[in-house]
């Protein structure tokens, strides 16, 4: 089955969402491998910029190159709060130097990145491709079920 193509409201609609979490996944093939990695993003006019562990390669691998960008509110749900939603998307990627403004969007860095220091990269993407995917009546998970 094939989804429904989106709509520009669901578009907005999935910007706002991802707007209101601070981290997510990126995906890219690297020599013909795919991988995943976490991101900070911020949503600036209707563009999604990234800020990567510059560490490990990944800007690089992702700059010129379609990527898949994906998240959601699963972890930051409190008891009661029975929404789910999930927003991916897919865009080209270009490396990017932030201004002032962004970099005070994404607030402090991370210190380390597997034990070592936190070398900051950014991307910027514009999204292509948007899904956004709702399920309601999903308790949120309390820890003494988590074991």
């Amino acid at each position: 089955m094939v989804a429904a193509p989106s709509r520009p409201s669901d578009d907005y609609r999935a910007l706002e969402l991802l707007a209101r979490t601070p981290y997510g996944r990126v995906s890219v093939s690297m020599r013909a491998l795919p991988f995943v990695t976490v991101a900070r993003h911020v949503v600036v006019d209707g563009q999604v910029l990234l800020r990567l562990h510059g560490g490990f390669g990944y800007a690089q691998a992702c700059d010129g190159s379609v990527v898949a960008y994906g998240a959601d509110n699963l972890a930051g749900r409190e008891e009661g709060d029975e929404s789910v939603w999930t927003v991916q998307f897919v865009g080209t990627a270009r490396i990017f130097t932030p201004g002032p403004t962004e970099l005070g969007l994404f607030g402090r860095a991370p210190r380390s990145a597997d034990d070592a220091p936190f070398i900051p990269e950014y991307l910027c993407i514009e999204p292509q491709f948007i899904s956004l995917h709702h399920l309601e009546g999903v308790p949120a998970r309390r820890v003494e079920h988590s074991a």
